[in-house]
């Protein structure tokens, strides 16, 4: 049977819409799963979230904001069904649970059903044993490697930057990229005055993603601020700053460009 020259035109460009529809189709398997922080403006930054299976260090001072940056990724990733482990030198986790409360980000019923799982590490323990510092590296990866929470944060490793060798740290957060490509996602922050120059260009390049916190004055008003200095996936360089404040009712919030200028 002849086909007309009309018919054979639609045959092709039916068969043309269903190569690109296939073509999306496939772009949008590929397209990375993002763990999200809760907060829209946040996630508008990141262009969805931190990318899953992704290792983010997250550099800052004093005060900067690192901690309390954490814990709403750990709020978003609980609000996504995801489960959180969460290893801390800073805070025990009465003080953890207890500071998220009062910003509104409370997670006690994620606590108490096993999705959020915090442990606590003794940073004077450390201190006073520093050579011990190196074994409990591995204490950790192991315990990283065993378990089953998809967002792992560790808040932070500076006790263990300052009394283990280079060698030591780098080799945790090379493993930590391994475990990353097997699924985890995985946290950390530091302050970026334990490290020589030379080491925090290492880690900086061994991690996916890295985010720095400063605090800065403009004017007579000081700032929090979030450089996003590297982002896996992202599709743009610009507009990677972003400035915040911690409110006691709503959490992190953000602090629009314009009126931090005025």
């Amino acid at each position: 049977m002849e086909v007309s020259k009309g018919e054979g035109a639609l045959c092709e460009n039916e068969s043309f819409y269903e190569e690109v529809f296939s073509d999306l189709k496939e772009e949008e398997k590929a397209l990375p799963a993002f763990i999200s922080s809760g907060n829209l403006e946040i996630d508008r930054k990141l262009e969805g979230g931190v990318p899953t299976g992704s290792l983010c260090l997250l550099e800052g001072g004093n005060d900067s904001g690192k901690s309390i940056f954490l814990q709403q990724m750990m709020w978003g990733a609980l609000n996504q069904d995801k489960r959180v482990l969460a290893l801390t030198t800073e805070k025990t986790s009465k003080e953890l649970l207890n500071q998220m409360e009062s910003l509104k980000h409370g997670i006690s019923d994620y606590f108490i059903i096993g999705r959020a799982k915090i442990f606590e590490i003794n940073a004077g323990y450390i201190e006073e044993k520093t050579q011990l510092s190196e074994s409990l590296l591995h204490v950790m990866l192991e315990c990283i490697k065993r378990c089953e929470e998809e967002l792992i944060i560790i808040d932070s490793l500076t006790i263990f930057a300052v009394n283990s060798s280079e060698n030591a740290v780098l080799n945790f957060f090379t493993e930590c990229v391994k475990l990353c490509d097997n699924g985890k996602t995985i946290l950390i922050s530091v302050h970026g005055y334990a490290f020589p120059k030379a080491v925090l260009y290492r880690l900086r390049s061994v991690c996916s993603t890295c985010l720095e916190l400063r605090i800065e004055q403009v004017g007579a008003q000081w700032i929090k601020t979030m450089e996003i200095q590297k982002l896996r996936g992202a599709r743009k360089t610009s507009g990677n700053l972003l400035s915040f404040d911690v409110n006691s009712e709503f959490g992190l919030k953000i602090v629009p460009v314009s009126k931090v200028k005025a």
